[in-house]
């Protein structure tokens, strides 16, 4: 079966709309026209792109599958616009970077404003969760992820590591009697539906009957409750540039030496040859080798 790209951009743009006369507006094309164009594009996918009603249409199951690949022709599309319009050394555009809550707003934030010193005409946008999300469906451009790739299509473009250490806020450090060990501390952890995460297993492992103290689906809180004294967390200690580990103390407990946090790097192949996206990577990789050099000092 062939589709031609005018179809699938007109498929697209009544996604993006939500309905036909909506796009057909959004188009500049008669609702005739559009209708007559979408039932011709359904005929030779051999079922139903649209469910509709009377507030608009919604994707079938195939029409679903076919979305994500025709997202990225339109970015490919705009992409070669771009490169006409603007110099080599000028990329611009939106880059889609999916992290962990706590790298999104330590790192990633902070990053943002750097990048745009560099290059006023990109956008990024940070889509923080735990999930990791799909680049061969293109669900995002980059990764910062915990656990290295399987999928062959993506790439590995760098990573960096750094020991599991145990912070505790000043206050609450200063009202620990020594010696303590790990079943001695108020623990900050993951509640559902993270308590499978590396970190609250580790703590699961080493502390008989581990219960934390406080807890919380989202690292941003957990680090918040840290520093308000509340208790202590394991954090992979990683310097880069923008780390906020003055406000805590390391409290200097061994957790042996598999206790390494590795944070990677990861692209789909497609997306490494978008302009736009490599100059995202070269600025990352800048700040991750800027960060094992000071690790090293």
């Amino acid at each position: 079966m062939q589709l031609s790209w005018e179809d699938l951009r007109l498929f697209l743009a009544v996604y993006e709309a939500g309905s036909l006369s909506a796009a057909a507006r959004a188009l500049g094309l008669g609702q005739a026209t559009l209708s007559r164009r979408m039932s011709e594009m359904e005929s030779a996918v051999g079922e139903p792109l649209f469910v509709r009603g009377a507030q608009g249409v919604r994707l079938t199951a195939v029409a679903q599958r076919l979305l994500p690949s025709t997202q990225r022709m339109a970015e490919w599309a705009s992409e070669a616009s771009l490169s006409l319009c603007a110099p080599a050394d000028r990329p611009a555009g939106r880059v889609r970077i999916a992290a962990p809550p706590g790298l999104a707003q330590s790192f990633l934030a902070p990053f943002a404003a750097r990048l745009q010193q560099q290059y006023p005409e990109l956008r990024l946008e940070v889509l923080a969760g735990e999930a990791v999300l799909n680049l061969s469906r293109g669900e995002a451009d980059l990764s910062m992820r915990v656990m290295p790739p399987s999928d062959p299509e993506l790439i590995c473009l760098d990573q960096i590591s750094g020991p599991i250490r145990v912070f505790a806020a000043p206050s609450y450090a200063s009202s620990l009697r020594r010696p303590y060990g790990l079943a001695d501390l108020r623990w900050i952890s993951w509640a559902a539906p993270f308590e499978g995460l590396r970190m609250h297993q580790a703590l699961v492992e080493a502390i008989p009957g581990f219960t934390p103290s406080f807890s919380a689906d989202d690292y941003n809180v957990q680090y918040a409750a840290c520093v308000a004294g509340v208790g202590a967390l394991l954090v992979a200690d990683i310097r880069h540039r923008y780390s906020q580990f003055e406000r805590l103390l390391d409290l200097g407990l061994d957790l042996g030496p598999t206790a390494v946090g590795t944070m990677y790097l990861v692209c789909h192949r497609r997306q490494r040859q978008l302009p736009k996206v490599q100059a995202v990577i070269d600025a990352l990789r800048e700040e991750l080798e800027w960060a094992r050099q000071a690790s090293a000092n």
